[in-house]
């Protein structure tokens, strides 16, 4: 018995060559087993693409980390850093899901604590990491604040939340007089980061880099 098979052109294409959705399809055109193949293809080659700009991001963090201990920028002031790594925090806001880049944020500070740091240095800095983040992301939404005036704003939230760590650690409220300084220190770190994250967004993209 000879069994026939009413073919769509379309199914013989590749997905990337299927017709996109026009105005009243349903999608792509073709057979919905190939369409839903295709759509299943598309979903895991962009959650590839994600996962590796993702890791790509977070290797970058890790060695801006590690060059800031190899080389460390000294400032006269104990406890003062520029931040390298967080400029990828305070761009990836204005490029990534606000998750991702936490995520990001996260996995730095743990890798980069085991492997350079200590238990008490990766308290500091999630401590830090995680403030900063809430608030730049909180004026990035409500604020209408621009990503060199977020960033001021996380490099002083950032020495806050760290000071008020080291509070809690040490017991004692005599590190309070340390905040004025740190608070200026903040803001020139945080504008210096977010000079250069100004300078980086032009060139980078969601849609170039993630689509």
């Amino acid at each position: 018995m000879n069994n026939t098979r009413n073919n769509n052109p379309q199914d013989n294409k590749p997905c990337a060559d299927m017709p996109a959705k026009r105005p009243g399809d349903s999608g792509l055109q073709g057979s919905p087993g190939r369409v839903s193949d295709c759509r299943r293809q598309k979903s895991a080659a962009a959650l590839a693409r994600k996962t590796a700009y993702l890791g790509m991001l977070t290797a970058l963090s890790m060695i801006f980390s590690y060059v800031e201990a190899l080389i460390p920028f000294n400032f006269g002031i104990p406890g003062i850093k520029l931040g390298l790594a967080n400029l990828m925090a305070a761009a990836g806001l204005w490029i990534l899901a606000p998750a991702q880049v936490f995520a990001v944020s996260m996995l730095r500070i743990l890798l980069t604590g085991f492997l350079f740091g200590s238990g008490v240095s990766i308290i500091y800095s999630l401590a830090g990491g995680v403030v900063s983040f809430a608030v730049m992301l909180l004026l990035k939404r409500f604020g209408s604040f621009s990503v060199f005036g977020a960033s001021v704003a996380g490099g002083v939230s950032h020495n806050a939340a760290q000071l008020s760590a080291a509070i809690l650690i040490m017991g004692t409220w005599k590190l309070v007089w340390y905040l004025p300084v740190l608070t200026v220190a903040g803001s020139l770190t945080g504008a210096l980061i977010g000079i250069a994250a100004a300078r980086v967004l032009p060139v980078i993209s969601r849609k170039s880099l993630l689509e």
